[in-house]
């Protein structure tokens, strides 16, 4: 069997906020065929392969400061078993003044008033919006199954996911890599808060052993660094409604594990050692785990129950 190509394309939409920093840059991955002819060698596009579609959809939103093409080789695993996967860039305030990359975070949504009440990320909104704008031109026309729709996301891009996901009715699933639901001190909350995530459906939870990060923001959630629970399994335990989920732990992986890290931007400086490569594990298990919830596959079932490939894997 011929490996599945996959193309992209960029899109744009408004968001919230004040110009110039309103605007997100999407990258869309789907699973295409090659034609041959005149119209693809002069502009590069390629028409979706029309096999499996309508695609489910997968959003996946960066770290702060991570640009999305640290995830083009995890976005494009996924894609090639059967989904459209949209990462984004956007260039807004962080906090304290700070421009940066970031998956847009509402601060006053967190805060102990109001958190529950709307998403952390109002940029989801517009992302869902945009899609539904390319699914109706080429080359993407009908090619996306918007009803059934994944979110995923890194770190902060994880928790503002874990926060959001049950806002929006489409969603299905819910994955994250190195995030999870504590609550930084700043906004009102208590230490040691973990805030009970807004999701309504599967989530899949990994963390790597070795992850420098959140170890290193433990003072962050009011808490010492050097004796503390993991916050990724407290927010599996703690966080989740009852559901069908599961945490996966890969021994050696650090928080960068499923990234291309750059080492000029972002916190990988914090990091542990990258004794394991959790991209490849971690992608297989997300695209399993998309396949079962997404696509009601029931081989895909079989295959989460039997899962190994150097990862723990916890269910609850």
């Amino acid at each position: 069997m011929s490996e599945q190509l996959i193309r992209s394309l960029w899109w744009s939409v408004r968001t919230d906020g004040t110009a110039p920093f309103d605007t997100a840059h999407l990258k869309v991955y789907y699973p295409a065929v090659a034609s041959g002819d005149d119209a693809e060698r002069l502009t590069g596009v390629f028409a979706p392969d029309p096999a499996g579609a309508p695609y489910p959809v997968v959003v996946f939103l960066s770290g702060v400061n991570v640009g999305q093409d640290s995830y083009r080789r995890f976005a494009a695993a996924v894609a090639a078993t059967g989904f459209v996967v949209v990462t984004m860039d956007r260039v807004a305030e962080l906090f304290g003044g700070q421009v940066g990359l970031t998956p847009g975070v509402d601060l006053n949504a967190a805060r102990p008033d109001a958190y529950g009440t709307r998403p952390t990320c109002p940029t989801l909104g517009a992302i869902l919006d945009a899609l539904a704008d390319i699914n109706e031109l080429p080359p993407l026309r009908g090619a996306l199954d918007l009803d059934r729709v994944a979110l995923g996301g890194h770190s902060a891009g994880g928790t503002v996911v874990l926060q959001s996901a049950r806002f929006f009715p489409s969603v299905a699933a819910v994955f994250a890599w190195g995030a999870h639901t504590m609550v930084a001190t700043m906004l009102g909350w208590d230490p040691g808060t973990v805030l009970p995530a807004q999701v309504s459906c599967p989530v899949l939870l990994g963390v790597g052993t070795n992850d420098g990060v959140i170890q290193g923001s433990a003072d962050r959630y009011g808490e010492d660094g050097a004796d503390r629970p993991d916050p990724v399994r407290r927010t599996f335990t703690e966080a989740l409604p009852a559901g069908d989920h599961l945490l996966a732990v890969v021994p050696g992986a650090n928080h960068f594990g499923i990234a291309d890290a750059d080492p000029t931007a972002a916190r990988a400086f914090l990091d542990g050692p990258a004794e394991t490569d959790a991209l490849v594990p971690f992608a297989r298990l997300t695209s399993i785990f998309l396949r079962a919830h997404l696509r009601a596959d029931a081989t895909a079932k079989s295959e989460l129950a039997e899962f190994d490939h150097g990862v723990q894997l916890s269910r609850r």
